[in-house]
């Protein structure tokens, strides 16, 4: 008589009952590889558990915090099991360069998050993918160009709205302010500008709350309650409120935009962005395939209008932060500003003759780390990758943390050093393993137009201000912990900018 003969007798039918849920659990959701993946080497990784993953191991607000230590003990690529799903993480400079530059297209697809496929925003160019997302892409890109990106027509835009954001701040005559909503407005003014060809005032009480709805969307991305969600849709829906939060906030969002679609289309003069979407729209109306339907053209100008406002505004607010904390890095920021411009406006051709300027701008935007964790790939072939097989469909994490941070590549990664960008004879220095707008395929779309807005609303701004912390509070006192979620932003904080003039 063996073993389960005479164990089995003994147990009760409820018994029985859970040991077979508890084994059919471990079967679903332990990892396990089939028979022809057996001889293929997959990247290494921590040892996960049922249902969870490696879940219990991470830092769920900063998790590419423990992927950088994973990193160190596994390599720098390496799985993750996100619940049940089995993921591949990318680390370092030159692993990352090489899966996103150099196998661009096996690992150039996206994965949609669970809220995104819920609300309906799995379509534009954030996280499409095929042919849809090509064609909306290259036409974005190209319509950006046409309205002015990277060019003097765009700064034209950025320049009057320096001096606007100028007269507001003037308004708190020195004292200490919040200034997330003012630079949040400045910035977001100029893509809408460009997108619906049209500014606000920065009292508008709808253009208020669109960006403090956007601002709020975008820190619940991050939290650990839309994380599980995104791993456990039916308990998530049940029983986390971020997840409501987030549907609610997405809607809301997209009947504004749906709003002001209607209300600024203009289509005997195409003054904007949106009026040349819904132009394209009418000439391919009745083609059966035409990619320009109405929720490809409404998420796609919803992309813009919030990659074009939060990354750039949190950095500028990282900037602001830094020089009242390094006072005499902003000694040396304000002594070329004067000696270089001589009172006048800077423009985009002077940043070639403000190198430790523009330089102080790129240590901020590595040293902000604004976007830790590019969003989600995904592989679109079977490929192998550094000696490693990973299967079609392989959900995929750059870290882009471990590239801004790469102690390979920086000399002092953990500290705000600007003679990252400097040469030795103080010229501007260009560094490879600068990439916050990530790289490949998917790199940001309006990245010419974030290090234009950078360059003119820093530079302006200093020309005009003593950036200070408010009255009673030391540089040191001052908090450069991030406010973790779907950005890294300042915590909610206070400064004084007190007229230079």
């Amino acid at each position: 008589m063996g073993v389960w003969d005479t164990l089995l007798p003994s147990l009760s039918p409820s018994s029985l009952l859970g040991a077979g849920v508890l084994l059919l659990l471990v079967f679903l959701f332990c990892p396990h590889r089939t028979s022809s993946q057996k001889h293929r080497k997959e990247p290494p990784g921590p040892t996960p558990i049922p249902i969870l993953g490696n879940l219990h191991q991470l830092d769920l607000k900063r998790p590419d915090q423990t992927f950088m230590k994973f990193a160190k003990k596994y390599g720098s690529v390496f799985t993750v099991y996100m619940g049940p799903k089995k993921t591949v993480v990318l680390t370092g400079y030159k692993t990352m360069k090489e899966a996103l530059v150099n196998y661009a297209e096996e690992f150039g697809e996206r994965e949609a998050p669970t809220v995104a496929k819920e609300a309906h925003l799995d379509c534009g160019v954030v996280w499409a993918n095929g042919a849809s997302w090509r064609e909306m892409r290259r036409f974005a890109l190209s319509t950006l160009r046409d309205f002015g990106m990277g060019k003097r027509a765009c700064e034209d835009k950025i320049i009057p709205e320096c001096h606007s954001l100028l007269k507001e701040i003037r308004k708190f005559q020195g004292e200490a302010f919040d200034p997330t909503l003012i630079i949040n407005s400045a910035v977001c003014n100029v893509i809408c500008s460009m997108v619906y060809g049209t500014r606000f005032e920065y009292d508008d009480p709808d253009f208020r709350t669109i960006l403090s709805r956007t601002m709020k969307g975008i820190q619940l991305l991050g939290s650990p309650g839309v994380q599980l969600h995104n791993l456990f849709p039916r308990i998530g829906r049940l029983f986390l409120s971020a997840s409501k939060q987030i549907n609610q906030i997405f809607t809301a969002n997209k009947n504004y935009h749906l709003k002001l679609l209607k209300e600024t289309f203009t289509p005997h003069t195409c003054k904007s962005i949106a009026d040349a979407f819904q132009l394209r729209q009418q000439e391919e109306d009745g083609f059966p395939n035409s990619h320009f339907h109405d929720a490809n053209i409404l998420v796609t100008i919803m992309n813009l209008f919030t990659a074009g406002t939060e990354t750039t505004a949190a950095t500028l607010r990282w900037a602001l932060l830094f020089m009242a904390k390094y006072p005499k890095i902003q000694d040396q920021v304000q002594e070329e500003l004067s000696r270089v411009m001589e009172g006048r406006q800077v423009t985009v051709e002077d940043r070639q003759r403000l190198p430790f300027t523009d330089a102080v701008i790129h240590e901020t935007q590595r040293k902000a780390n604004i976007i830790p964790l590019s969003l989600l790939h995904r592989t679109s072939q079977d490929v192998t990758f550094k000696g490693f097989f990973i299967e079609k469909g392989t959900t995929v994490i750059p870290v882009l943390t471990s590239v801004l941070y790469d102690e390979n590549e920086w000399e002092k990664p953990n500290i705000f050093y600007p003679a990252h960008f400097l040469s030795k004879d103080g010229k501007f220095l260009k560094r490879d393993a600068f990439m916050p707008f990530s790289a490949g395929r998917r790199l940001c779309l309006g990245e010419s137009l974030a290090r234009m807005e950078l360059f003119l609303f820093f530079s302006t701004l200093l020309q005009h201000f003593r950036i200070a912390p408010p009255l009673g509070v030391s540089e040191e006192e001052l908090d450069l912990t991030p406010r973790p979620g779907g950005t890294l932003s300042p915590q909610p904080h206070k400064l004084c900018l007190v007229s230079l003039k």
